[in-house]
């Protein structure tokens, strides 16, 4: 499980250092080898290790072709989607077009999401936190509110 929230820097050439706890996970989960693309819904990026990135494709492989939404969601995740290998320090070099996609500049935050990471600009993830909390006094829906927290 990739999960815990981390505050990043990245250098001078867009690299980024995965944090330690995590590389030997990844290492094992697809031998360094990750997936980035953007996120149709946030202005962040979404890093898969390979695995979890083939069992992504699949299914968006097989969505309907000709249907509008398919298309634009498919673009979006396929299209943008980028292989990246963690080098013997543990960093990925994230290209300049997805750094821009996600407009990442010096400090980011890499956030655990299970079987990904997602990785924001520090101030985008700071004012969409304080926005999804201010928004947590709405009604849940039905399929969470039996959740215990």
């Amino acid at each position: 499980m990739l999960r815990g929230l981390n505050a990043l820097t990245l250098d001078g050439k867009g690299r980024m250092a995965i944090p330690t706890r995590y590389r030997e996970q990844l290492r094992e989960n697809g031998d360094g080898q990750l997936v980035i693309t953007g996120d149709p819904v946030d202005r962040c990026l979404l890093l898969y290790p390979y695995p979890e990135w083939e069992v992504i494709e699949r299914k968006l492989v097989r969505l309907p072709a000709l249907n509008k939404q398919t298309r634009k969601l498919q673009r979006l995740l396929l299209g943008h989607a980028t292989e990246v290998e963690m080098d013997g320090n543990g960093r990925i070099l994230l290209p300049p077009l997805l750094r821009e996609y996600g407009r990442l500049e010096k400090r980011v935050m890499l956030v655990g999401q299970g079987n990904k990471f997602e990785l924001w600009d520090e101030r985008c993830w700071s004012e969409s936190r304080e926005l999804w909390l201010a928004e947590s006094e709405e009604v849940l829906p039905a399929e969470l509110e039996t959740l215990s927290l």
